[in-house]
């Protein structure tokens, strides 16, 4: 049985669930990450929003984005243990319509009406590579950030049993988002180790392109994955019941 982490982006797995994937590992349970928003744009021009972006990460192409932004995905898998998959869809970032207009200038938006079709296509790959006894972990979509509110779509298109996970750090920048994405849900605390605690840290701590769009420094990150680890002596995953 592989534990399936979805996530849409190239640290969100690991940033709302190291921990355990630290301690899932460890105990011998086969985890992969499958990444959902992670292709290369054609080498083109880029939407303001993404001119914006590349400038506060120190990184000028979008080729150089991607390549960067994966090998920071492997050396925190390393850390924690699990296996990597990079589906070729785009950050909404990059994304444009049929037009050719850009479709995304906010990430804490509604998915966009021309996209009304992706959650069924990234189901449909999602779908094809899985096994018949893979558990599957979804972000719940706490802070409305639009790739993780269109991978929770596909996810639950699928038709199998998911188990939820918080957004972070969205769930410590907007906490009241919470309730209403986890209405009639039951909660379950997952256990975390000393060590699961520190791979988590440290796993995190390998996105630097991401850290600055994040958290405020690299010691409040710390500081901010620990206390929610005491708070609840784990991490916090839902089911529907």
């Amino acid at each position: 049985m592989r534990w399936i982490y979805l996530s849409p982006h190239l640290d969100d797995a690991a940033l709302s669930a190291g921990g355990w994937i630290h301690d899932q590992t460890r105990a011998g349970n086969p985890v992969e990450i499958w990444t959902v928003m992670c292709g290369c744009p054609p080498a083109a021009d880029l939407s303001p929003f993404a001119q914006v972006l590349h400038l506060s990460w120190g990184i000028a192409s979008a080729e150089e984005v991607v390549r960067s932004r994966r090998l920071e995905e492997e050396r925190a898998a390393k850390i924690l243990g699990a296996q990597t998959q990079c589906l070729d869809f785009l950050d909404c970032i990059y994304r444009r319509n049929e037009r050719g207009e850009w479709l995304y200038s906010g990430i804490f938006v509604d998915p966009h009406p021309d996209e009304a079709d992706l959650p069924a296509r990234i189901a449909q790959t999602v779908s094809a590579r899985l096994k018949p006894d893979d558990e599957l972990v979804c972000q719940l979509g706490v802070g409305r950030h639009v790739d993780h509110l269109l991978v929770r779509r596909a996810a639950e298109l699928l038709g199998r049993p998911l188990h939820y996970v918080a957004d972070i750090p969205y769930l410590f920048n907007a906490p009241e988002h919470l309730p209403p994405h986890t209405a009639g849900m039951k909660e379950k605390i997952q256990m975390v180790s000393e060590a699961g605690l520190r791979s988590w840290v440290e796993a995190v701590a390998q996105y630097e392109s991401q850290l600055s769009s994040l958290f405020p420094s690299l010691e409040q990150m710390r500081e901010q994955i620990r206390q929610y680890y005491s708070e609840n002596n784990g991490i916090r995953f839902w089911t529907i019941v």
